[in-house]
This record gives C-alpha cells, sequence and structure tokens, in this order.
C-alpha cells in the first residue's frame, strides 16, 4: 500500500482549506448560510474463497455535499471533483435548487452556540499496515480454520480481511470547522455445511478500530464452523406462544426498531407507533437505552453530529420511560424543541437493564425459542405490528435442544418491548447499537 493509502490523515488538512474555499463561494454567490461536508476513504479488502485468491479491492475516494441557504430556501449539491471550475459549479447547483424551492421555516444552520468548542481526541485513528499477501494469508487462514474445525462444513462463500480510513471534515459559515480521522478494520467468514438433510449456511465476523481488538483470524472462522454446523439438521415447531430470545445481533435491531419510532422525523411525520410518547412509560421499567459518544476507540463515536451540533451522553429511554427523542435541528425544529445532536442517528447507543448471563436466561426461559437469524422486513413503524421469519434454536428444559427454521415471529412492537424480561452478560459491541441477548416474555410463533 503506499503512503497515501497508509496514512489518510494527510487529506486532513486538505480538506480543511477546500471546505473553507467552498464556504468562501457560498458567500460570493450570495448565500445567506452555508455548510460543507467533506470525506476522503482508503482502504484495502481481500477476499478468498475455497483456498484461492478471490478479490484484492483498494479503494481511495472523495467527496463533497454543499448545502445552501438563501433564507429560508435550501439547496444541495454533491460532487467528488475538488478542482475551483468543479467546486463553482456545484455551488451554482445548490444555489439554484435552493432560489427555486419553497421557503421552509424550519431551514438553516443548526445555532452557533451548539457546536462544539474544542474536539476532544476520540482515539478513533489506529491504522493497520497491511498489504494483499499479508491480507490473503490471513482470510486463507480463516477459512482453513473452519473447514478444520468442523468435517461437515463442505463449501465457503469466502473469507475476507479489510482494513479502512477516514477522513471526514464539517464546515458552516458560523465559522465552525470540525474535522477528525478514524479507521475500521474486519475479519469476515462465510460458511456452508451440510449433511444427509441438507445444507445450512452462517458467518462470523469481528470488527474493530484498532486491529488489536480483532480476534484471530483463526477464530473466526472456527466460530464461524461452529455456528453453521449447529444449524444442520433443522426441525419444526409447532404454533403457540413462548418465550423468545433474542441473540446480540438480532437484539440490536429490536433496539433500532424503538429508535426509529423515537426519530423527530418519525414524530413530525406522524408515523411512529411511539407518537407523543415524551415522558411516556413504553418499555419493561428496567429497560434503559443510552448514548455514549465520547467512548475511545469506539465504533460509534464523534464529537459533533451531521450538523455539526456537539454530541453529548443521553438516555433516550430510561427505565422504561422515554426522556429524549432522537432530534437533529430540523426535525426539532419542526417539533418546536432543541437538538439533541443526532443527525445522522446514534452514537455509541448501549441497551441496558437487569442482567443475567446467557446460560441463565436459557434457563429462565425455560422452554421457547432463541432467535439466531430474521428474514424479511415485517415490521409496520406506524402501528408497531411485528412479523418476521426466523430461524434458531428450540430451547427445551432451559438448554438447547435442537436447530430450528421456517419460523414466523409475531407480536406488536409496544407490548415486546413491554414484556422484555431480561438482558444477557454478551454485549455485542461491533456496531453503532450495542445489545445483548434480549428475553422477551411471549411472542406468538408460527410453525407447523
Amino acid at each position: 500500500m503506499d503512503k497515501d493509502i497508509t496514512d489518510i490523515r494527510g487529506s486532513e488538512v486538505e480538506l480543511q482549506s477546500l471546505v473553507a474555499d467552498i464556504l468562501g463561494e457560498a458567500r460570493r454567490q450570495g448565500a445567506s448560510g452555508a455548510e460543507v461536508s467533506a470525506s476522503a476513504d482508503a482502504g484495502l479488502s481481500v477476499t478468498v474463497r475455497r483456498g484461492e485468491l478471490e478479490t484484492v479491492e483498494f479503494n481511495q475516494d472523495r467527496g463533497f455535499g454543499i448545502t445552501l441557504y438563501f433564507g429560508q430556501r435550501k439547496g444541495s449539491a454533491s460532487t467528488s471533483d475538488s478542482s475551483l471550475p468543479a467546486i463553482r459549479e456545484t455551488v451554482q447547483a445548490a444555489a439554484n435548487i435552493a432560489r427555486h424551492t419553497q421557503e421552509d421555516p424550519c431551514n438553516g444552520l443548526a445555532d452557533a452556540e451548539l457546536m462544539p468548542q474544542t474536539l476532544p481526541d476520540l482515539d478513533l485513528y489506529h491504522p493497520w499496515l497491511l498489504d494483499p499477501a499479508t491480507a490473503e494469508a490471513m482470510a486463507l487462514a480463516c477459512e482453513g480454520a473452519g473447514f478444520a474445525e468442523d468435517g461437515r462444513v463442505a463449501n465457503s462463500e469466502g473469507a475476507q480481511v479489510s482494513s479502512q480510513q477516514s477522513c471526514r471534515v464539517y464546515g458552516n459559515s458560523h465559522g465552525f470547522v470540525g474535522s477528525y480521522s478514524a479507521t475500521r478494520h474486519g475479519i469476515s467468514c462465510v460458511l456452508i455445511a451440510e449433511d444427509e438433510n441438507g445444507m445450512q449456511r452462517d458467518y462470523w465476523y469481528t470488527a474493530a478500530r484498532d486491529p488489536a481488538g480483532l480476534e484471530k483470524a483463526e477464530q473466526v472462522g472456527a466460530e464461524a464452523a461452529r455456528r453453521t454446523a449447529a444449524r444442520l439438521s433443522p426441525q419444526k415447531i409447532k404454533t403457540g406462544q413462548f418465550p423468545v430470545l433474542f441473540a446480540p445481533n438480532m437484539a440490536t435491531g429490536l433496539m433500532g426498531h424503538l429508535l426509529g419510532a423515537l426519530s423527530g422525523a418519525a414524530q413530525y411525520r406522524k408515523s411512529s407507533f411511539l407518537l407523543d410518547s415524551l415522558g411516556s412509560s413504553v418499555a419493561a421499567d428496567h429497560l434503559t437505552l443510552a448514548e455514549q459518544p465520547h467512548l475511545l476507540n469506539s465504533i460509534g463515536s464523534a464529537a459533533f453530529d451531521g450538523d455539526g451540533v456537539a454530541t453529548s451522553a443521553k438516555a433516550f429511554v430510561e427505565r422504561g420511560t422515554v426522556t429524549n427523542y432522537l432530534l437533529s435541528t430540523y426535525s426539532a425544529r419542526k417539533l418546536n424543541m432543541q437538538t439533541t445532536g443526532n443527525a445522522g442517528g446514534v452514537f455509541n447507543l448501549t441497551a441496558s437493564g437487569r442482567t443475567l448471563p446467557r446460560d441463565e436466561l436459557l434457563r429462565t426461559m425455560g422452554r421457547g425459542l432463541y432467535v439466531t437469524e430474521l428474514m424479511g422486513q415485517g415490521v409496520n413503524g406506524v402501528t408497531g405490528d411485528y412479523s418476521r421469519g426466523a430461524s434458531g434454536f428450540w430451547i427445551e428444559d432451559g438448554v438447547i435442544a435442537y436447530p430450528v427454521d421456517e419460523i414466523t415471529i409475531a407480536g406488536n412492537l409496544k407490548d415486546i418491548y413491554r414484556d422484555v424480561q431480561y438482558l444477557g452478560d454478551d454485549l455485542d459491541m461491533r456496531g453503532n447499537i450495542r445489545a445483548p441477548s434480549t428475553l422477551v416474555g411471549s411472542m406468538t410463533l408460527a410453525g407447523t
């Protein structure tokens, strides 16, 4: 990898200068306000399949998103070309759009006093000096460990090793310019196992800002194999009402539906099953959803949001009660409220509550479904109706009895969140929403 790819931080000063140039051009073209988001990305991704190199991908990209305000009219345009003529043309395009749109009293920059005064070092940049040959060797070791772990692993959809770097700069006509560089690395493996009853597919992956925080490649492959082989010879279950335990990577999605219902856009559009729920009890009285944007070396950390507003620690649901909506500057104005610094989403959102180790969760549920995969889009954000295809494991007498598939799990999210009995001690920290195993007391399972 060449120098440009191994250290994206060299782009930071250049992007800051380009952002300043774009803001200056916006002023020259008569904008009353402007904001610019600039990004540079670089990385390497190597994939192998069945012991052979399949792809080597280098990426190196940059882009600029420009938003202009003429009073309360707004126009946006983007470009990947940083030449002066391209910048002028893109600013002109945004200006033309703005001049032909209707005024919206909620348009405009966030208030200047909401921008961060200083930018903390969140320890997000940990480059990995990874060359294609090393990445290939790691991916081969990952896949090889999967085949060696269980003789029923018959095929592979590939193992991948990737290293990505990014630089983000945001600036606006208040004079605020914020920037940071970050890395994200990963190892993943997808395997197929087969027995006399057919084939099953599963995967595993690890992700971290710092390569030292990754699981070893061989561990990833072995875990993918164990998960895949465990799904062989699935059985059917009878329809009924049973407890459901969501695996951590499934629970993150479940918590995401709750956050979506509390988003400012869903609230002002009146398209939420938790409409006007601020201050109301909407979940089990032990469940808390809170974000910590300034955790060091964490996937979801950021000092400012997409509007340039300083991020801060806060709860959205505290012991079952809604304490905040997720508000950007625009959605906050639509609701006559104050932004929460969540333009673009949440930052290190963690679900916490009454906790048991996973094995105790299984014993507590006694008999029911442990969900490890969900399929379909059967979630109605307006009514809360929830119906999705699922597979996983049947729990009998508090232990895993056998794999199951072709199940539909159903309920209403308003009831599901109130019926969260316990959380596990196995927090999945690989994404921006971090959740552990989550036990729901009763859901409808449709089988045979």
